[in-house]
């Protein structure tokens, strides 16, 4: 299930590039479900020492999602929009 959840975010991030939004969504919804998955199988191992790497991973996701939601919005207010298309990366 969790790599089907994986899989779905990724083929999201290919096949719907048309907004930076949509591509934060998938990224963050790749996240999740690696959150997920570190935490079921910390608990199926009864691994006490592993039990912090989850959420370490769950607060760096937290923290690539604050990154992305700030270079949306100054994607947004250079560029007026947030259309991957609009966006020219040899521009400054």
């Amino acid at each position: 299930m969790f790599s089907s959840m994986f899989a779905l975010g990724i083929s999201g991030l290919t096949f719907h590039r048309t907004h930076l939004l949509s591509a934060l969504l998938c990224l963050e919804g790749m996240m999740l479900s690696l959150f997920l998955a570190l935490a079921v199988w910390a608990i199926q191992l009864n691994a006490t020492n592993f039990s912090a790497a989850p959420l370490l991973l769950l607060a760096f996701s937290a923290c690539e999602a604050s990154v992305g939601l700030a270079l949306l919005v100054a994607t947004a207010r250079t560029h007026g929009s947030d259309r991957l298309s609009t966006l020219n990366l040899l521009q400054c």
